[in-house]
């Protein structure tokens, strides 16, 4: 190499709901990490799948929270700063969560064994950019990072086997501004999004290239570090900044994006590919199309893949697209909700920037609320455990 869970919920859903009465207005059990080592959680004692997520506090501290299906918190791991994204491993039982860019933390979390959260913090001219994936076996993890001296994207490659965290060496991206990855090809493959904006700490959150931006989406070959494929947006798309992905049943990839150009243009948000064929954009009706202040917070497959869903957290829409074909499916209204995971086949979890978390059966159904835990504010992403 070159370096430069199972649903097992059997009960109807929406009895399930309309039987919650209290049950979401529970408190939440809050872990220090000192103290995770004992408050474990056993997934064979369960009766519904977990999910983790970022979340503000109602303190106004930053946290890891993980939570059932029916909204409730099961425990919460303190985060330095704010976080943005998560690895899973394949065996669904750690998480590595990454700080929102430009921090510089990541907090690898194991909550089914007795022992201390490791922290790990970016190499100096470095910073990570919120997302991470897991090796195939687990072994490491690669994360998206800025080198903002050089200009340049990396994927950093941790070992992450041992009693500590290990960083062994570098991927360049092809790009700048690396946001999101996926691994792919019984993971010999690597799928990156390179945003295209540059970025310098000294400027947090400052857009240093606006006028020269040129996102794409990279397919590498994890095996030598070479580019197999490398498809961008025609010129008058440059300044849609390539995001975040999913994966849908045919192992099509699906783009959100951002665009950073005039507000009163109303360009494409996403777009579907594989790595032999470039983009195909969707078309987002013009009635929604304008009020989605063109950006696209998160992108998800249910878990049969068929469908797609994609939030649009400033427009306060949940998008839905047909994966077999890209048809847009219907949109429903959810008010700065971000955070997308699936719950089984054909449902969605969505939490949003005031503490809601809804169940979304199908596309056509209104989401229903599960739980509004006073004072918490979900941050944009959520992952299904």
């Amino acid at each position: 190499m070159r370096w430069m869970a199972t649903d097992r919920t059997a009960f109807s859903r929406r009895a399930f709901l309309a039987g919650l009465g209290g049950l979401a207005a529970l408190g939440t059990t809050s872990l220090s990490t000192s103290a995770i080592a004992g408050a474990l959680l056993d997934p064979a004692q369960l009766d519904a799948p977990l999910f983790a997520s970022a979340l503000r506090t109602p303190e106004g501290n930053f946290a890891l929270a993980i939570f059932d299906d029916a909204g409730q918190t099961l425990a919460q791991v303190p985060l330095p700063g704010r976080g943005h994204g998560m690895a899973i491993s394949p065996d669904r039982r750690r998480i590595m969560a990454f700080a929102r860019r430009p921090g510089t933390f990541a907090l690898l979390v194991d909550p089914y064994h007795r022992s201390e959260p490791l922290i790990l913090t970016s190499m100096p001219g470095r910073h990570f950019y919120g997302h991470g994936c897991f090796s195939e076996d687990g072994r490491l993890v690669y994360a998206v990072e800025n080198d903002y001296e050089a200009v340049r994207g990396v994927i950093g490659v941790y070992d992450v086997s041992g009693r500590d965290i290990r960083r062994i060496g570098e991927l360049d991206t092809g790009g700048i501004g690396p946001h999101d990855l996926l691994l792919t090809d019984s993971g010999r493959t690597l799928v990156i999004a390179n945003g295209g904006i540059q970025t310098h700490p000294s400027q947090p959150r400052e857009k240093l290239n606006i006028e020269t931006m040129s996102p794409s989406v990279v397919y590498m070959d994890l095996a030598t570090g070479d580019l197999l494929a490398n498809h961008a947006l025609g010129q008058d798309l440059h300044k849609l900044s390539l995001r975040h992905m999913a994966m849908d049943a045919s192992g099509q990839v699906w783009v959100g994006g951002q665009y950073e150009g005039d507000l009163a243009e109303v360009p494409p948000l996403v777009a579907r590919m594989t790595r032999d064929s470039g983009p195909l954009l969707t078309e987002i009706p013009a009635p929604i199309a304008g009020g989605l202040q063109s950006y696209i917070g998160s992108v998800v497959a249910n878990r049969s893949g068929d469908v797609v869903a994609t939030s649009a957290p400033r427009g306060g829409q949940i998008l839905f697209w047909s994966a077999a074909d890209g048809a847009f499916l219907g949109a429903q209204q959810v008010i700065d909700g971000c955070g997308l995971a699936p719950i089984d086949e054909s449902a969605f979890l969505i939490s949003d920037g005031t503490g809601g978390l809804r169940f979304l059966e199908e596309p056509a159904n209104y989401p229903d609320v599960l739980a509004r835990p006073a004072g918490v504010s979900w941050d944009n992403h959520m992952f299904a455990l």
